[in-house]
């Protein structure tokens, strides 16, 4: 698949202090974290300035960091399915050089990071859940599959469960659990994101531990952290536990 490149007047710039994407001119602040604009930094700037590198968690699946850590870092992943590449979120770092994938699934609509570039040079398909896909950061993106329904692509399971956003969705692959900012791993353990309705993000919470249940998982892939299923499952019961 050719790639191409960005003409010189395209305008996005990246919040260096949340790794928010800004499209078009250039606001006073960031829309995400209120940052002023003078912690923006222009996306060809960015290229330059940050690498997204690739760390193996397993045979198939590989986390994406920027280095140096770009704002809040939400890590995404990659997955090699037998039906071709698949992203689980996105950098918001742009690098061209990546290696292609052929669809970008998201968790929720808070980091779209540079989806928007990576969509254009590899016609990749960028999903996303409608109750999200409605806010309003995400008006200048392109989304092509605004999907309502639990759903399997290219062999990852997609499972809406809403909670910290009305249309969050974790995914599985094989043995893996990709539950990205769901939960955060704290220096005192795990704790349920704090930004978004906490009585709901308990409550779909549950719906998460019956699907989880029923499946024969390893591997944990969350927001900046990768975990053994094992280890990470004991910190999620305690967590349900607590009223």
């Amino acid at each position: 698949m050719p790639r191409q490149d960005f003409p010189e007047n395209s305008q996005q710039w990246v919040c260096l202090q949340c790794g928010y994407n800004m499209i078009g001119e250039m606001p006073d602040v960031c829309p995400f974290c209120g940052a002023h604009h003078d912690q923006f930094m222009a996306w060809d700037e960015a290229e330059k300035a940050y690498r997204v590198t690739v760390h193996p968690v397993n045979d198939v699946v590989s986390q994406l960091l920027s280095e140096p850590k770009l704002g809040l870092e939400h890590s995404a992943y990659r997955i090699e399915t037998a039906d071709g590449a698949v992203w689980i979120d996105s950098p918001s770092a742009f690098n061209r050089d990546l290696a292609p994938v052929q669809s970008i699934l998201f968790t929720h609509h808070h980091f779209l990071g540079a989806s928007n570039q990576y969509r254009r040079i590899w016609n990749a398909e960028v999903w996303l859940h409608e109750l999200d896909a409605k806010h309003h950061l995400v008006d200048l993106f392109d989304i092509d599959r605004r999907f309502t329904e639990d759903f399997s692509h290219r062999g990852v399971e997609a499972y809406h469960v809403g909670g910290h956003t009305p249309g969050f969705t974790f995914y599985i692959y094989r043995d893996v659990l990709f539950i990205c900012d769901y939960v955060f791993l704290t220096s005192s353990g795990l704790c349920f994101n704090p930004y978004g309705p906490e009585s709901e993000t308990r409550k779909q919470a549950q719906r998460i531990y019956q699907i989880i249940g029923t499946k024969s998982l390893k591997t944990v892939c969350a927001y900046n952290y990768v975990a053994n299923f094992s280890d990470w499952l004991p910190g999620f019961e305690r967590l349900l536990s607590v009223t």
